[in-house]
């Protein structure tokens, strides 16, 4: 089975694009296009350009959870608005959203493990969770068949799922509803500036006049910034997912302990992926930002899996381009979807795991699987901010993998940003100059 969104999807928003808008948005992902649904509905025109398909990337590829438990202290707040935001949006796009409230599971085979989810919890108590910690008898109940031999779990039952690579596309017809304008097959190739501020934006279809521009690239983001001048210690990793065929329910939602994780989808089967394992392309960038990364690569060094270069074209591999002409093809026309070869030796071990969990069930039958591209950060929570260096540039990306669920508050948060309207929440934590003005840069929660 072919993944569902990729360069032989056909173009759905195929433009042109406008002369000129208020607002362009790069990138449509689930951040980019939530922001311009809260633009849109803020009566600003916005224009979205997609250098490939709606989708195409992280935002169909991640687990397709929506979760609160767990989440950075400074994420959290948003997220709890998404949880509403995302109830909202079932009632309007329906079924097919695939939005279901199955709660979230951490399952715990120490008591270290038990001890970090208590912290966490203690710590997120104030938010209005309905969070609670389980006991071994607890999570035997809950789990059908499972002899995990897990201690306990940390649990949310408000906690949720949907199909990422349904739910994103839907998401944008919404914001085309409010008023939005969406181009694929549309790269930006550079800003265009006067006077030091954003004027507008060259895309390979054309000029677009505006005076705001906000960068939701993705894993795209830190190479098309660099060559304006503002960098992003951003990095990318491989994360591998499976499909199966459908299976007996043993649990309605999404649960993971440090070998496996999967949620039940609406087909009957359980998308899984590993509980920790990734892997890493070393690039330019790595070299680049391997000093900002030593916290994390401490923490997740045995579960990282090394490759000497990325696959011809990728933002980091070594051939690509760190500067282009603006009236020629560049790095992103190169592309159009990042479609990387999942690990199947991971996904194995994931099999075998699911397996030993639930005996009963035996080892799962793979229908699909993929991988892709994660954006990250030192500190495994986003850039949400203004560049000082280039007035008009607005930056949202390194969601760190969080980016699905919390799309939509925090495209109202950026919507808000660049509107100069009250965000509603302190976002300092999310602010670029951390990287530059000295700031410990603590890594939030694994979890």
């Amino acid at each position: 089975m072919a993944f569902p969104i990729s360069e032989a999807t056909p173009v759905r928003h195929p433009g042109p694009p406008p002369a000129a808008c208020d607002v362009v948005v790069i990138g449509g992902g689930v951040i980019g296009v939530m922001t311009a649904w809260h633009l849109a509905e803020r009566g600003l025109k916005v224009t979205l350009c997609e250098k490939g398909r709606v989708a195409g990337e992280q935002s169909s590829r991640n687990w397709g959870w929506v979760r609160q438990q767990g989440r950075d202290l400074d994420e959290l707040p948003i997220m709890v608005e998404s949880v509403r935001q995302w109830k909202s949006l079932s009632q309007e796009f329906g079924e097919g959203l695939g939005y279901r409230q199955g709660g979230v599971m951490y399952l715990a085979r120490t008591g270290a493990e038990m001890a970090e989810y208590e912290d966490w919890l203690a710590k997120a108590q104030g938010h209005g969770l309905d969070t609670h910690m389980m006991t071994a008898g607890e999570v035997g109940a809950r789990l059908k068949g499972a002899q995990g031999g897990w201690v306990g779990a940390l649990f949310t039952p408000s906690d949720g799922r949907a199909e990422p690579w349904a739910a994103v596309p839907m998401l944008a017809q919404g914001a085309l509803r409010r008023g939005a304008v969406i181009v694929e097959n549309c790269a930006v190739r550079a800003l265009d500036l006067a006077a030091g501020k954003v004027a507008g934006v060259i895309t390979e279809q054309g000029r677009i006049a505006c005076d705001q521009v906000v960068v939701a690239g993705g894993a795209w983001s830190s190479l098309f910034l660099r060559a304006h001048g503002v960098a992003i210690p951003q990095l990318s990793v491989l994360a591998s997912v499976a499909a199966t065929e459908p299976m007996p329910e043993v649990f309605p939602g999404n649960a993971a302990d440090s070998e496996f994780a999967f949620r039940r989808r609406e087909d009957g089967g359980y998308s899984l992926a590993p509980g920790a394992e990734h892997d890493f392309f070393i690039g330019p960038d790595a070299f680049r930002n391997f000093a900002a990364y030593l916290p994390v690569l401490k923490k997740d060094f045995r579960s990282t899996h090394f490759r000497p270069m990325a696959p011809r074209h990728y933002p980091d591999a070594w051939g690509t381009a760190r500067r282009w002409s603006a009236d020629r093809p560049g790095p992103f026309e190169a592309i159009r979807v990042l479609n990387p070869r999942p690990n199947m030796a991971t996904l194995g071990r994931v099999q075998e795991a699911f397996a030993r969990a639930f005996p009963a069930l035996g080892r799962p039958k793979l229908r699909a699987a993929w991988a892709g591209m994660i954006d990250t950060m030192p500190d495994v929570v986003p850039v949400i901010d203004r560049a000082s260096a280039i007035p008009g540039l607005v930056i949202a990306t390194g969601m760190s993998g969080h980016g699905f669920g919390i799309g939509p508050g925090m495209g109202r948060v950026v919507a808000d940003l660049v509107a100069g309207q009250a965000i509603g929440h302190d976002i300092s934590r999310f602010r670029l100059s951390r990287f530059t003005d000295g700031s410990k840069i603590a890594p939030g929660p694994s979890l």
